[in-house]
């Protein structure tokens, strides 16, 4: 008896425990029609900075982004945080006049430019 009270006490602890992960119901949008599509990715970027509408994926986005990037993307499915990196490393190296206003809005100290341009300079270095 006490073992099955205490499989059920560790049951519950690891489900209480458990961080709720984010929807994954936008998990299949082509982010790479995004990135190539102007009008498309500007429309992303006023709506995360409060500058426009926003379509209902926007509006998931925007309501998450504080706290992905605060937790390191903790609760992103692997799909959410694959594509967070694609986006983010697509912005900086091709759209600054969009990653700099988002970056001091969602990430002022700057970590998420920081690590990735270290590593992109470190993997560079591998590659000679």
């Amino acid at each position: 008896m006490r073992r099955v009270v205490a499989f059920v006490f560790l049951v519950t602890f690891i489900y209480a425990n458990e961080q709720p992960k984010y929807t994954t119901k936008y998990d299949n949008i082509d982010l790479e029609e995004i990135v190539t599509n102007d009008r498309l990715l500007k429309n992303y970027v006023y709506c995360l900075l409060d500058k426009g509408p926003c379509t209902s994926d926007g509006q998931e986005l925007k309501r998450n982004m504080p706290d992905a990037i605060k937790t390191d993307c903790a609760k992103c499915s692997e799909k959410q945080r694959t594509g967070s990196e694609y986006i983010m490393k697509y912005l900086i190296d091709h759209k600054p006049e969009y990653w700099m206003p988002l970056e001091e809005k969602y990430d002022p100290e700057g970590s998420y430019k920081k690590k990735y341009l270290e590593s992109k300079k470190k993997n560079e270095k591998e590659t000679f």
